[in-house]
């Protein structure tokens, strides 16, 4: 399990995250909300080791995260940042199979993960292709099934960091997207992932973070968090909130 406490980043002298405390769950989606600049990208970085907190820690399986080997530590935790750059001709599933480095398992065994990890992604049918021929939607669901190869299948002690992995997808594939994350975190997988469609959000995920300018303003249930205040004081928008007609979950309308 990945988890911070008492995290505060600083960036000259402006505090960018102040006195963040959470844990990810076995099984759960945690999505994490807020305007540009509130921090939401700043606080993945201190998640997966990239960023350096000023005060707190980070810790994964109950051992700080700076004191796990790259190898090992990739073996439990995986991230996708919101572009991922590539400018070599890979074959769609050779960039999948990146994913399978940190491991040991054979080259039978990576084919039927690559293989699988590209069917969740619904990037199947692009296999052969090169990566620099693909659109930008195609490539960010490519990168999807590169980290999703790397902890496959999802299991408990697993954790899957993600920024933004739907801002290049159309309608359809927005939501094959957050069902397939959706299936990893419900084999057992910790998921965090950063949106900024409130809807979605309310649709996919277990709990919601709401950042406002670096601290936690909510931190709780989908119907707890999306409704009208909370979302009011962190983007000033004012919203009607109702139940999905078939799921339940809320729905946010702009008034």
């Amino acid at each position: 399990m990945l988890s911070v406490e008492g995290l505060h980043i600083r960036r000259g002298r402006k505090t960018v995250l102040e006195d963040i405390t959470l844990d990810l769950l076995p099984g759960q989606v945690l999505g994490v909300l807020g305007p540009n600049g509130a921090g939401k990208s700043t606080l993945l970085g201190a998640l997966c080791g990239e960023l350096h907190p000023d005060q707190g820690q980070v810790w994964l399986d109950q051992q700080a995260l700076k004191e796990w080997s790259g190898s090992q530590r990739a073996q439990r935790l995986a991230v996708l940042p919101q572009t991922s750059t590539l400018d070599f001709a890979f074959r769609v599933e050779e960039v999948v199979g990146m994913g399978r480095l940190p491991h040991q398992t054979g080259r039978a065994r990576d084919k039927e993960i690559i293989d699988a990890a590209l069917q969740a992604a619904d990037v199947g049918h692009l296999s052969g292709r090169s990566y620099l021929a693909l659109s930008g939607g195609e490539r960010q669901r490519v990168h999807l099934a590169r980290v999703l190869a790397q902890l496959w299948p999802g299991e408990a002690g697993q954790t899957l960091l993600l920024d933004e992995p739907t801002s290049m997808l159309d309608p359809l594939h927005q939501h094959t997207t957050l069902q397939a994350i959706r299936t990893f975190a419900d084999r057992g997988a910790a998921v965090l992932v950063i949106l900024h469609d409130l809807n979605l959000a309310a649709r996919y995920c277990d709990r919601i973070l709401l950042l406002e300018e670096g601290r936690a303003h909510a931190l709780d249930t989908p119907a707890q968090v999306m409704r009208p205040e909370p979302l009011k004081a962190v983007f000033g928008l004012e919203v009607l909130v109702q139940p999905h007609p078939e799921r339940g979950h809320p729905l946010i309308i702009a008034r």
